[in-house]
């Protein structure tokens, strides 16, 4: 059920009005559960007994970190946890991938070995639901989470069907306090959440689908030379086209999560307007970003352990980060390319005094063009379907390829040019305030009509849209 179809229309003003008619606290949460489980067995039904399986397991398994009175014990569930989800996360998006690296390594070896296709089918969503349920025993094993003795709020609080399937990845401890009391509208609220959701669609549907999508897939999926002019547009076009999807659903999850009045964190904070590789992940996906510093990079050290140390959690952190969002060394790729600029840019922060930099507003401006540029080149290994393409393009956009036709017409040029423009305008105009108090500030007709021909354009463009593309992660 995608948020940018007509069913999904029909559902939420279904759930929305009913959940609002309903007077009793507990039965306005046994309705969101059943819808949301409803929404999620839409796309397939015996997924849904997997979801339920992987919170089932948690909530026992928090309960037991929380009773155990013995260190190794408390560990010890704590690892049964881990365990169990990513074992189920592998299983499921890295069985095949696995089987044929293990192929591949043998072969060096001069053993041949062929295994066996595991023909399986990645529940949509897995990525995001599994860290949902990890951060609840996580945080009771760290003491930041009180276990909650109610399976039915646990169960809702994985599977609450605006985040379920692409974020943002909400945790347990943020939201099962907003379980306990029955929840209520601020003055605005309901509005302000029904005009996320408009211009949530409006990113996906009219700004990635219609006017960027089809350029990043003109030039991802040309096998030929490129011109300099064209592999660029196609880069910019996806950068484009990923942000606007991937923040598109998640501005969707929150204003339909403040229309039942629930309250989610932002997950994107004007990202192309970062000044270096730390601010970009302070913006970009902030959800993902905390989780493995909290659970990941923290554990490992962070930056308590000199310098080398610190490098080297931040590499393992990116890899992992990498491999998260696929069973690819292309995303491997990525994921090594953004640790390897935030270790260069720790170590000159070493050298160089970082509040004197930021006092200098041309140094700033400079840093951020540098970082775009930089991630800009690393989009093409999270696009591109595998390294010969990734450096057909890389090798165009610096002008060491052959140059081939002209595959962009100039339409679609001057397309990707402006929406890319008003992109990094918005970003930069933004990047140190925020969305809610712009627009706070704005005439009440002005809010108006921007809504009135985002919705326009929705209507327009309705036939356009296609899957959200982190519901492949």
């Amino acid at each position: 059920m995608l948020f940018n179809s007509l069913t999904f229309v029909v559902f939420f003003v279904v759930v929305v009005g009913a959940y609002w008619l309903l007077q009793n606290w507990e039965a306005r949460k046994n309705l969101l559960l059943v819808a949301s489980y409803i929404f999620y067995g839409a796309w397939n039904p015996p997924f849904a007994l997997l979801l339920f399986a992987t919170t089932a397991a948690d909530f026992y398994l928090g309960s037991r970190i929380a009773g155990a009175t013995n260190p190794a014990a408390r560990k010890g569930w704590m690892i049964a946890s881990i365990t169990s989800n990513l074992s189920m996360l592998g299983f499921f998006k890295y069985g095949n991938f696995l089987l044929a690296n293990t192929q591949w390594l043998l072969a060096q070896a001069g053993i041949h070995y062929s295994p066996p296709h595991l023909d399986v089918f990645l529940p949509i969503g897995i990525s995001f639901y599994t860290f949902h349920s990890l951060s609840y025993t996580l945080d009771v094993y760290r003491g930041v989470c009180t276990p909650t003795k109610s399976l039915r709020d646990f169960t809702l609080a994985v599977s609450f069907f605006p985040q379920l399937v692409a974020g943002p990845i909400v945790r347990a401890a943020d939201f099962l306090p907003q379980l306990v009391s029955a929840r209520t509208l601020k003055p605005g609220q309901f509005g302000w959440g029904l005009m996320l959701m408009s211009l949530g669609l409006f990113q996906k549907t009219v700004l990635a689908d219609t006017m960027l999508a089809s350029s990043a897939d003109t030039i991802f999926g040309h096998g030929g030379p490129l011109q300099w002019l064209d592999a660029w547009a196609g880069v910019l076009a996806f950068a484009g086209q990923i942000f606007f999807d991937f923040a598109g659903y998640s501005t969707c999850a929150i204003g339909a999560a403040l229309c039942l009045g629930f309250h989610l964190k932002d997950n994107f904070r004007f990202p192309y307007a970062a000044i270096g590789f730390s601010d970009f992940w302070r913006r970009w996906h902030i959800s993902l970003s905390t989780f493995l510093r909290d659970f990941l990079y923290i554990p490992l050290g962070g930056n308590r352990l000199g310098t080398m140390r610190s490098a080297a959690n931040l590499m393992i952190v990116m890899f992992i980060g990498g491999l998260w969002h696929g069973a690819a060394w292309t995303f491997v790729v990525w994921g090594v390319i953004h640790g390897g600029f935030l270790v260069i840019e720790r170590l000159l922060e070493w050298f160089i005094n970082k509040a004197q930099i930021n006092r200098t507003r041309a140094v700033q401006f400079l840093v951020g063009v540098v970082t775009f540029v930089v991630v800009n080149f690393a989009w093409v290994f999270f696009r591109a379907a595998d390294f010969t393409t990734a450096a057909r393009l890389t090798r165009a956009m610096v002008g060491t390829f052959p140059a081939g036709d002209a595959l962009l017409s100039m339409r679609e040029l001057w397309q990707v040019g402006l929406v890319t423009a008003g992109l990094l305008f918005a970003h930069w105009r933004l990047r140190d305030t925020g969305l809610e108090a712009m627009v706070a500030r704005q005439p009440r007709w002005l809010v108006t009509a921007a809504w009135t021909v985002m919705l326009c354009a929705i209507l327009l463009t309705q036939d356009s849209g296609n899957a959200f593309i982190y519901f492949q992660f």
